[in-house]
């Protein structure tokens, strides 16, 4: 095995140093694909935010509405469109949710791939931006966003080519075109979700070095060519605002303006300054998310800070922009009240680029080498303690949870990973980074193969939605307390009563549309039965997706209560005729 595992390394080596950028290039896309794309088409989309962003892009190709984003009948205003329009595009050629979702977040994982390899072989040399994107592809965070299909990763891409083009310009340059090119980037990142602007901020590290009169190259332009840059970035965001403000005005309806002060104003600046939910301290991201996430980057940090500390004293202009920038993205993020782990997924191209110069020369240290290795080695004994746990000590809860899964066995899968994780490390004993490497590679293959089909029927309501239509019947489907997953799956028109609206009011709505006909069902989701519903007579079906979730007829009402709800109308009724089936 040592010999062998010589023969590979020396090969790699050579590889490195030697190869082409076609074979490199070949190469990392088919790293890539291995690890981000296995398992497509395996899954559906997850809570919280998969379903109702991919029932979002369906609703635009059922309804041929582009600009405006709605969910259901209702308006959408958390995010901008172009992320929705993506999945909608994808969707509208393939004609599956299932097959489409992921599509975008895999595609701009590639390109973020490429263009740190790109960046890195210009800045340095060819096999430094080898090196860059072998790193971001090992780390965690990075594959995980490639894996879901939220905006995160899209908008990674967009502001990734942001620093692209604006590097280009300012340490390769005068390249104008890419600054142009940049700040267009950002005009599509701010569309896609509205911190794609993160890119500009690189300019602060950049004066810093210009004051201190370290080496730049001469950048002489005259103030139209500077300017230039945002003026692409609004003409870019005027692609979708300038139509959008102009429906808004010409249609004067209440719910249009109100789409537009959320999507421009309380999305935006009002969540940053003063968030309303995922609050959390300011060392949040330093203890929480970068430790795990950015996995084995951050176990490298103790070694790569005194190495950066030493090139940014030596005025090398490519580590200060780069970290500077990182370091100011983690700061604007830390000093919002709302943090969620995703925020900073975009910092972690820049470092992965600003750590790959001094790899070669740290892990010729043997304490990186030994902390690699018992890294690896935890986790995977954490694993085999899952595993003992769940099949000696409680194996009643492995039948609960295998029961859950279906036919599946989760200790097998827990099994799997570790036993061939700790293989893996243990043949790889003289080369850690060998090891958690293969270790990596070998989570995401089973992730992607096995624990998405596994866990689909626990997190997708496909079940939960073809039971209800066998207990339904022909009636007309109403529903209430819903979550968007539930109005992707639903196999036929369906009413509601409204969107993130107060329950008790919402429920107050769906007693009144019930009790009016025979042929109408309820799908409740609801703690507990509303005061005049007959609790022995609604159809019970369980705890699915946190919640409990009832099927309540007109039948299952007291007879007083139909009496007080007689004459009375909805207040709200959104009436859904207009999805085609999932697929």
């Amino acid at each position: 095995m040592s010999d062998l595992l010589g023969q590979l390394t020396g090969r790699f080596h050579r590889w490195l140093l030697q190869g082409s950028r076609r074979s490199h290039m070949g190469w990392l896309f088919a790293l890539a694909l291995l690890l981000i794309a296995t398992g497509l088409g395996l899954r559906d989309p997850w809570p919280a935010d998969e379903p109702r962003y991919a029932l979002v892009a369906k609703e635009m190709v059922d309804t041929g509405q582009w600009l405006f984003p709605h969910v259901a009948g209702v308006l959408y205003p958390d995010k901008p469109p172009l992320f929705f329009w993506l999945q909608a595009i994808f969707y509208g050629i393939f004609g599956s949710v299932r097959w489409t979702f992921l599509l975008p977040s895999l595609l701009a994982s590639l390109g973020t791939l490429y263009l740190v390899y790109d960046l890195g072989r210009r800045l340095w040399r060819e096999h430094i931006g080898v090196i860059a994107a072998l790193l971001l592809l090992a780390s965690m965070q990075f594959v995980l966003q490639g894996r879901q299909g939220q905006i995160d990763a899209t908008v990674c891409f967009w502001i990734t080519l942001g620093m692209y083009g604006l590097l280009r310009h300012l340490l390769l340059g005068p390249q104008w075109r890419w600054y142009v090119t940049g700040f267009a980037a950002m005009g599509a990142g701010i569309i896609t979700k509205g911190v794609g602007f993160l890119p500009v901020l690189v300019l602060l590290p950049w004066g810093l070095v210009l004051y201190r009169g370290w080496r730049l190259p001469t950048l002489e332009g005259s103030i139209f060519r500077w300017v230039s840059g945002p003026v692409a970035m609004l003409a870019v965001i005027a692609l979708w605002l300038v139509p959008m403000l102009y429906v808004v005005m010409t249609s004067d309806a209440p719910d249009m303006v109100a789409y537009r002060n959320d999507i421009l104003l309380k999305q935006t600046a009002e969540r940053y300054a003063d968030s309303w939910h995922h609050l959390e301290p300011f060392w949040y991201y330093f203890t929480n998310v970068i430790p795990l996430f950015w996995f084995p980057l951050s176990l490298m940090l103790p070694w790569l800070v005194p190495a950066w500390q030493r090139r940014v004293k030596r005025g090398d202009a490519r580590y200060v922009l780069l970290l500077g920038w990182v370091v100011l993205v983690l700061l604007f993020f830390s000093v919002s009240p709302g943090k969620r782990g995703v925020y900073i997924l975009p910092a972690l191209p820049m470092l992965a680029l600003a750590a790959a110069p001094l790899l070669p020369g740290l892990l010729r240290k043997s304490s990186l080498q030994r902390t690699l290795f018992w890294a690896g080695a935890l986790f995977n004994v954490l694993l085999l303690v899952a595993l003992i746990y769940f099949t000696w000590l409680r194996p009643e809860q492995a039948f609960k949870l295998a029961t859950r899964l279906g036919e599946a066995t989760p200790w097998l899968l827990v099994g799997t990973m570790a036993g061939g994780g700790l293989f893996l490390l243990l043949a790889c004993l003289r080369r850690p980074i060998i090891g958690v490497a293969a270790f990596l590679a070998w989570f995401w293959l089973v992730y992607g193969l096995m624990v998405g089909p596994m866990l689909n029927p626990m997190r997708s309501p496909a079940a939960m939605m073809t039971e209800v239509r066998e207990r339904a019947g022909d009636s007309v489907l109403g529903l209430v307390g819903w979550k968007e997953q539930m109005a992707l799956h639903a196999d036929r028109p369906f009413v509601h009563f409204g969107f993130r609206r107060d329950h008790a009011m919402e429920k107050r709505d769906a007693l009144i549309w019930v009790s009016q006909g025979d042929d109408r069902v309820l799908l409740l989701g609801s703690e507990e039965l509303p005061g005049c519903v007959i609790g022995g007579k609604a159809r019970d079906l369980g705890i699915r997706h946190r919640q409990h979730w009832w099927l309540v007829e007109k039948g299952d009402l007291e007879a007083n209560c139909r009496s007080n709800l007689d004459g009375q109308q909805p207040k709200r009724l959104f009436h859904v005729d207009h999805l085609s089936p999932y697929r």
